[in-house]
């Protein structure tokens, strides 16, 4: 095949949250009026790729996530991720060992200051996981340092009222650790610069200030009576915490980390300018589960550094000379860009961006539709323009309507993607192109849960489809694989070799093979 014969530009269109579950009366896409996806997968090669558990470099049980989706995405391989990695650790004993960690506790017990843990208080194993922290506050506690746990509740990747449960379950390994403060996580863990919120969060921890309670249990369940969820919690500085001081130590416990960096910025920068500071923490010690950006890495050391993802896709279409786009609204920016290239913040060469912000709504329910026609606008004006190879673009509307739970915002939320992928095939299409549409991981395909009929708010463990336009009678047919597999599959498109760090394969079946 010769280069006249390579599609320009090669799509790829992420529908982040759109897995492939049974029919059901609450499976949000099969009860959606989609007339172009149903046109797009009954005429061109379908496939479907698992996106969960050790598919994509998790335990077992494990669903996938946006984060761990677009890394395998763009890597090309199965990458280990930092869930089974930290877990590993800790049943090899290896905790107790750690250099930073000793260090950590030597410098708070010596001056008798607090240590301070804050993470997402859930065994959802998506941001966090609460037996790791845990560990950690059994182990500073032990050694004799006071530990004030700062919970940031979940009830998105897990159920909504789960919350009380595990603050029950957490203090009963803790190790003496006291929760000083409860937090929903959509004050504490915004990734959409609302700063309002993480002011909140802020005050919180810092000058506890909020809500009172003398019981995080007891304030959870109330808070269920008046109908608010986990995610909702306002604020609340738990019996006598005070505050944080200047001296005392910070380790942040999750090991995602787009969600967090917001608040460690607000935390430790001294720069920091979001919002008006009530004043600001001279920690003695900073420690983080992972990485958290490379601004964050000069202020703040990582238990487990980051292992580096080398020769991902984007890499190799910029030594190639390929130029490449990267678009989607705010709410996963980072995925498109950062987790895509394999942790790297950079930009490669040859490589443009467009942002597009999300919608300022308190929950997405309330406009399913996010910005998906403004990126379709902007994309559509790409593929047009000849100028890219390869674009990838993320529609966020399932998975993130789809984690509020309204059913009826979901079916709205998949019909208008549906919209905005009929303009895209017609792009592609008209532009000589190809686009693989898949996906990063479930949600929108499973609505109420099936053993309480509530809410379905989490992730989900379903494969996902994939489906390939524009290659017409080159391509016969897409076999099943997984999430890193893509990257194989692309570079087969554009015609490009695939390097040994790739042990993902092409999806492709060609006529004449």
């Amino acid at each position: 095949m010769t280069d006249r014969a390579t599609p320009k530009p090669v799509v790829l269109c992420v529908l982040d949250g759109w897995g492939d579950g049974p029919d059901s009366p609450m499976n949000a896409i099969a009860r959606a009026d989609t007339p172009n996806w149903d046109a797009m997968s009954a005429t061109n090669p379908c496939g479907r790729l698992d996106a969960s558990e050790h598919h994509v470099g998790l335990p077992s049980g494990q669903m996938g996530n946006s984060e761990v989706g677009h890394m395998n995405l763009g890597a090309g391989r199965i990458v280990m991720q930092d869930l089974p990695r930290i877990d590993d650790a800790l049943r090899n004993g290896l905790l107790p060992t750690h250099a930073e960690l000793i260090g950590f506790i030597k410098t708070l017990k010596s001056s008798g200051r607090t240590a301070h843990i804050a993470g997402l208080m859930s065994p959802g194993g998506v941001h966090s996981h609460q037996d790791q922290i845990a560990a950690l506050a059994r182990q500073i506690a032990e050694a004799g340092v006071p530990v004030a746990v700062h919970a940031f509740l979940d009830g998105r990747d897990t159920s909504p009222v789960s919350g009380a449960q595990y603050l029950t379950d957490f203090s009963a390994v803790s190790g003496g650790a006291k929760i000083a403060t409860i937090c929903g996580r959509y004050f504490a863990m915004d990734r959409d610069k609302r700063w309002d919120r993480v002011a909140l969060a802020y005050n919180l921890l810092v000058d506890a200030t909020g809500a009172q309670a003398n019981d995080p249990v007891e304030a959870v369940q109330l808070a269920y009576e008046n109908g608010v969820t986990d995610e909702f919690i306002e604020p609340t500085a738990i019996s006598e915490y005070a505050g944080m001081q200047d001296g005392d130590g910070l380790l942040m416990a999750n090991f995602r980390s787009d969600r967090v960096r917001e608040i460690l910025t607000a935390l430790i920068d001294p720069e920091f300018d979001g919002f008006l500071r009530s004043r600001r923490i001279e920690f003695s010690a900073n420690l983080g589960l992972i990485e958290y950006s490379e601004a964050l890495n000069d202020m703040m050391t990582p238990l487990f550094p980051a292992l580096k993802v080398e020769r991902v896709f984007g890499a190799l279409l910029s030594e190639t000379g390929r130029r490449q786009l990267r678009i989607s609204e705010t709410e996963k920016y980072a995925h498109v860009t950062f987790f895509f290239n394999g942790g790297r913040e950079e930009v490669f060469a040859g490589e443009e961006r467009i942002l597009v912000p999300s919608p300022d709504v308190a929950t997405y329910n309330l406009k399913p539709e996010m910005s998906a026609f403004e990126v379709t606008k902007k994309l559509v004006q790409a593929i047009s323009s000849g100028r890219f190879d390869f674009i990838l673009v993320n529609y966020a509307n399932t998975d993130m309507v789809g984690h509020t739970g309204d059913f009826t915002a979901a079916v709205r939320a998949v019909e208008a993607v549906d919209h905005c992928l009929g303009r895209v095939r017609d792009a592609v299409i008209d532009s000589g192109g190809a686009m693989l549409v898949t996906a990063d991981h479930g949600n929108a395909e499973l609505m109420a849960d099936p053993d309480t009929g509530g809410p379905h708010t989490a992730h989900t463990r379903n494969p996902v489809p994939a489906v390939l336009i524009g290659c017409g009678e080159r391509v016969e047919g897409l076999v099943d694989g997984c999430l890193a597999d893509v990257a194989p599959t692309l570079l087969d498109l554009m015609h490009l070799p695939q390097p040994s760090e790739m042990s993902g394969r092409s999806l492709l079946t060609k006529s004449g093979a």
